[in-house]
């Protein structure tokens, strides 16, 4: 445990270290405040409330996540630190969750911040705050699966750009894949099962299920599988690597 957490505090240490993370977060609240209001009508709408906030989160980490996620393992492998990191007292296991538990408090972090949009709509209204609160969980936990995607990518090359490129790739998938427009295009011939199966692995839908209100269990489950199963691909390919 105590090699985990120094992992977790180098890792989380080594986003504030370079400019990477001031640009992340001052870009995350700049489209978050302009998503928000401007096309989200906010003022138009004449209700105090965070919805428009929280439709363009799955397209806000879709952009922005990548970009945290591709150095976790690139740039180890680019600078050859991988292979010292394999030699401390702790398993590929513990040094993928390391890793990847810093990026998502890195995140956390950023969200956290959008707090005076919070006020703001307090201060204008009288929002149910149990819905922007469960709101808020279920974005995190949507982060956390966009993160995984990431980090999962990121081992598979020393090359950041590809990294980001793949990760946006897939992530995109998994954001559009509960579109009418994705989903028309497999009804015409698709079993209705498999379009059924195709439009679960929405991010967009599961998370807006959670963004009604209630913390739903399905969404959550639904999170952290696909944090489960992706972070476990990281580890088989991380002790790939350490094989050859």
């Amino acid at each position: 445990m105590n090699a985990l957490c120094t992992v977790y505090k180098r890792e989380l240490a080594a986003y504030f270290a370079t400019p990477l993370a001031y640009v992340f977060i001052v870009i995350f609240l700049a489209l978050a405040g302009a998503f928000t209001f401007f096309l989200g009508n906010f003022f138009e709408r004449g209700q105090a409330d965070l919805s428009p906030f929280f439709l363009f989160h799955p397209w806000l980490y879709l952009l922005l996540v990548p970009a945290i996620s591709m150095r976790l393992w690139s740039e180890e492998r680019k600078g050859g630190t991988i292979e010292l990191l394999l030699t401390l007292p702790l398993t590929p296991t513990q040094a993928v969750i390391a890793k990847f538990l810093a990026a998502w408090s890195f995140a956390g972090i950023a969200l956290a911040l959008t707090f005076p949009l919070w006020i703001t709509v307090n201060y204008l209204g009288k929002p149910d705050n149990g819905v922007i609160f469960a709101s808020y969980i279920g974005s995190f936990f949507m982060a956390g699966a966009y993160l995984a995607i990431g980090a999962c990518f990121s081992a598979l090359t020393k090359n950041q750009v590809i990294a980001f490129v793949l990760s946006a790739v897939v992530c995109l998938l998994f954001t559009v894949s509960g579109t009418s427009l994705v989903l028309n295009f497999f009804t015409g011939w698709a079993p209705p099962g498999v379009v059924e199966a195709i439009s679960s692995l929405s991010f967009t839908a599961n998370f807006e299920a959670i963004s009604k209100g209630v913390l739903d269990a399905v969404g959550i489950v639904f999170f952290t599988s696909v944090m489960a199963l992706f972070l476990f691909a990281n580890v088989l390919f991380v002790n790939l690597y350490k094989a050859r």
